[in-house]
């Protein structure tokens, strides 16, 4: 425990810079799916079902279902991106591209190399997120002082799913195994942790099943902040993902190092 605290340091933003460079040389394919996603999302849930939906109760205030799904879209793209990026971008640098080989050949350490992937993931997790708020923003579907303080709870979330998504790397064998928590984790979290419906809707043994997932906090916080009605149970939201954020780091990092290592 001591050493791999003892071997953060700073020199893991230069893997961060490493991979922002690679992104600014390949924008265009990076940019444009997070700029089609909210506005495919948004044709097909909210449009679509949200002809026949009409509106939602939630907290007592009834809203219209585009406005619902809004802030629950946005929380999805921060998974999906802080998740997808330390899954199979990271597999992809770490075994087919000898990435890590080659970083390793410098002064950087492996927990340098880790904590840099993870602050990458949560990067483009917020990239995403801002772009999403971006077209919510003008579709007038969330207001700019409500986008202004989800930003940094993005790239909160984005190291929550990326360092989540670091310690599935650790233990798959090969690269089809991540299959099995895309399957057993994010599908499940993308479809009953209250992004197209409210979560009281459920079952009570549904309900409490949804609130052991960490995006139903995500979703909650972020539509909260969208509507305006903050209450303690941000706070405790807030603190669940921080706290999710810290312990799957530290645990991807000690996974990581005896897997490459070995």
């Amino acid at each position: 425990m001591n050493n791999v605290i003892k071997n953060i340091s700073w020199r893991g933003l230069r893997l961060w810079q490493r991979n922002f460079d690679v992104y600014k040389a390949t924008w265009k394919v990076n940019f444009i799916p997070p700029l089609l996603e909210p506005v495919l999302y948004l044709l097909a849930f909210g449009v679509g079902l949200g002809s026949l939906v009409h509106d939602v109760t939630y907290n007592g205030q009834t809203i219209s279902y585009l406005k619902f799904i809004a802030p629950g879209l946005v929380a999805t793209a921060i998974m999906n991106h802080g998740f997808f990026e330390t899954t199979y971008a990271s597999f992809v640098r770490m075994y087919f591209q000898k990435t890590y080989d080659a970083i390793l050949s410098t002064p950087l350490m492996l927990e340098d190399v880790i904590l840099g992937e993870i602050i990458w993931g949560a990067t483009k997790a917020l990239f995403a997120a801002s772009i999403m708020l971006l077209i919510t923003t003008l579709w007038g579907l969330i207001s700019l002082k409500a986008a202004l303080l989800i930003v940094p709870i993005a790239f909160l979330g984005g190291m929550a799913f990326a360092s989540l998504g670091m310690c599935f790397t650790a233990l798959v064998k090969n690269i089809e195994m991540f299959n099995f928590p895309v399957f057993l984790f994010i599908t499940p979290m993308f479809l009953f942790s209250g992004v197209f419906f409210p979560i009281e809707s459920l079952p009570q043994w549904a309900q409490y099943a949804a609130y052991t997932l960490p995006l139903t906090f995500l979703v909650s916080l972020l539509r909260n902040l969208t509507f305006g009605q903050i209450q303690a149970i941000q706070a405790a939201e807030l603190l669940s993902l921080t706290v999710m954020s810290f312990v799957c780091t530290y645990a991807s990092l000690v996974m990581m190092k005896k897997r490459i290592l070995k």
